[in-house]
């Protein structure tokens, strides 16, 4: 029998194009032709939501198997955070609270490679400082990455192949709009789940009055997305249309009593589900942060069980504020007037997540001895030829020497100076001309900057060349000599 869309699920989606999120401006701008209210967006992913782009690079080749997924937001997006699980590995996450100054984000990582791949994101920050994308400081920018890491050390076979700054140079670089590919790609390139090798998905959702809700997360949890009566996958149930149209629960004979369900093994113990869900409704920074935490609810409800002390599921909410310009303020947690619109977007971001859960799950191939979810169940997946556009869509490079090369170039900053060579200061005082006042204001005398009286000045100076002519008689071997171990 084929998995539905749960009842209640359709009935909830379904009003939310009816929840009115305000008049319609005349400057608003209409949403794609194919896009309906209450169903996916154009590519059901992430990037229909306008000022949103991703970019993502992976190596699969051993000992690799990782990589670095980034959501750039070409405009400075607001921005917040829920981390619920026990071990997370995160980066600039305190900057996102509402009680902090901060007041929005270039990008977000999410990545591979657990706390070293932390480092990716400076990767992506100085690729943004290089376009002047930041928070303007007078002298330059200062781009904001928070970043959040699965746990996917050595899956590849070497605990040191892992992301580094090039990677995230790379993947800013390769980012933009449009399709989004997913399964063993980008940041979920090396996860894995429930004994099953796993991924990155996305979705989106058209909410009407030109409001869109999407997500992308990185599927890397210790807890399951399988559900254990009869395999099938919990995040389905939530599908949208004819979004997972020819998924069918598993045959029994491919679901054998119990099901996978069991603890994890100690080397899937440490893993992280890690996730950005996004609207283009505008949102003060307190909502974003709601919608982060509400987006957790559709994680619980794909994947079994959730936020244990091994995992570091963390979810970013952002607001883009680009082109639902029928809601002309930031709408705010605690205006009453604004509670039903929030809500439809909050539980829009839930249901999305949800889904692309599924989606990453489906959409990974295995490598290796790691097993995916259709080729262990494979009656569940054959009739679903939208897999393949999963997995293809979008650009993904991989990461290769030569790229790597070329980031590293990219990268390089000013070189350390020698602690002997001349200060900052020493150039410009040495070479300024006769009158120019010193750092004190005073201006130097005109006996040459020698701050002797001109009379003084000119016997120094005849002296001077006493002096010379002395050393050209008989002192030229002493100066040379000292010419020769004179340094910098």
């Amino acid at each position: 029998m084929p998995v539905r869309p749960l009842a209640a699920a359709a009935l909830l989606v379904a009003p939310l194009a009816a929840v009115p999120l305000a008049a319609p401006a005349t400057a608003s701008t209409p949403p794609a032709a194919e896009d309906v209210a209450g169903r996916p967006g154009r590519h059901n992913a992430v990037t229909d939501v306008p000022g949103v782009h991703v970019g993502q690079v992976q190596s699969t080749t051993a000992p690799y198997l990782t990589g670095t997924t980034v959501v750039h937001f070409p405009r400075m997006s607001v921005a917040g955070v829920d981390q619920r699980g026990g071990a997370p590995a995160t980066k600039e996450t305190d900057l996102l609270s509402p009680l902090n100054s901060n007041p929005g984000v270039n990008a977000i990582q999410l990545g591979g490679s657990s706390m070293y791949g932390l480092a990716a994101s400076d990767g992506i920050v100085r690729w943004l400082e290089d376009r002047g994308e930041g928070v303007p400081l007078g002298v330059g920018v200062a781009p904001i990455v928070p970043a959040a890491d699965i746990y996917d050390l050595a899956r590849g076979g070497d605990i040191k192949a892992r992301t580094t700054p090039e990677w995230g140079y790379l993947a800013a670089q390769a980012s933009g709009p449009g399709p989004v590919r997913q399964g063993v790609v980008g940041g979920g390139t090396g996860a894995r789940g429930g004994g099953l090798k796993s991924g990155l998905g996305t979705a989106s959702v058209y909410l009407g009055d030109g409001v869109y809700v999407g997500a992308i997360v990185v599927v890397n949890p210790a807890g399951n997305p399988v559900d254990p009566a009869d395999c099938s996958l919990w995040g389905v149930r939530y599908g949208l249309g004819d979004e997972f149209e020819g998924y069918r629960a598993p045959r029994a004979a491919e679901c054998p009593q119990p099901a996978a369900a069991a603890a994890p093994a100690a080397d899937e113990a440490l893993n992280t589900t890690i996730a950005v869900v996004v609207t283009n409704a505008p949102l003060e920074k307190a909502a974003a942060a709601r919608l982060s935490g509400n987006a957790h609810d559709g994680m619980a409800r794909a994947i079994d069980p959730i936020h244990t002390l091994g995992d570091g599921d963390t979810v970013f909410g952002v607001s883009t504020a680009q082109g639902a310009t029928s809601i002309t303020e930031p709408l705010q947690v605690n205006d009453p007037a604004d509670g039903r619109q929030l809500n439809a977007i909050f539980n829009a971001g839930a249901r999305t997540l949800s889904r692309a859960i599924a989606k990453a799950v489906l959409s990974a191939e295995s490598v290796g001895t790691q097993q995916s979810y259709c080729d262990r169940y494979p009656s569940a997946c054959r009739r679903m030829p939208q897999l393949e556009e999963w997995r293809t869509a979008g650009t993904a490079p991989d990461v290769t020497p030569r790229a790597w090369r070329q980031a590293r170039r990219a990268l390089e900053v000013l070189p350390v100076p020698s602690p002997s060579a001349p200060t900052a200061a020493a150039p410009a005082a040495a070479g300024a001309p006769a009158g120019t006042p010193d750092e004190s204001g005073a201006a130097p005398a005109a006996g040459g900057g020698s701050g002797l009286p001109p009379a003084a000045a000119g016997a120094a100076g005849a002296l001077g060349v006493l002096a010379a002519a002395a050393l050209a008689a008989g002192g030229g071997l002493l100066l040379r000599r000292r010419l020769t171990v004179a340094r910098p």
